[in-house]
């Protein structure tokens, strides 16, 4: 009897670290990061009135043009900076989704 109840309990033990096979295995493989916002969902921010503005006056197509050298110059900076301080690539392209947050958020991406 004392064998049949240790024999019991190894097997639960082990069972334990045996990989699921089953929705909620698959349910944790399908699980996706969150992704960044594009342009055409951006928030209203406090620069947003200047975006619309430069939208009407300059047109589409120009104001993309510009905001493109923006961020361009935007990531030549941050790039640079990272150099200066010796950060690595990894935190040089933290830096640069931050920059894209914070310009959602202030409402440059509108």
């Amino acid at each position: 009897m004392g064998l049949r109840r240790l024999l019991c309990l190894l097997v639960a033990s082990v069972a334990a670290f045996v990989p699921r096979t089953g929705s909620l295995a698959q349910a944790r493989r399908r699980e996706v990061a969150p992704t960044l916002q594009m342009a055409s969902m951006a928030k209203f921010g406090v620069f947003s009135p200047a975006v619309y503005a430069g939208r009407v006056l300059l047109g589409d197509k120009s104001l993309e043009k510009i905001r493109g050298q923006g961020i361009s110059l935007h990531s030549q900076a941050i790039s640079e900076f990272c150099i200066f301080v010796g950060a690595t690539a990894k935190m040089r392209g933290l830096l640069i989704k931050k920059a894209k947050t914070n310009g959602d958020i202030l409402g440059f991406l509108v």
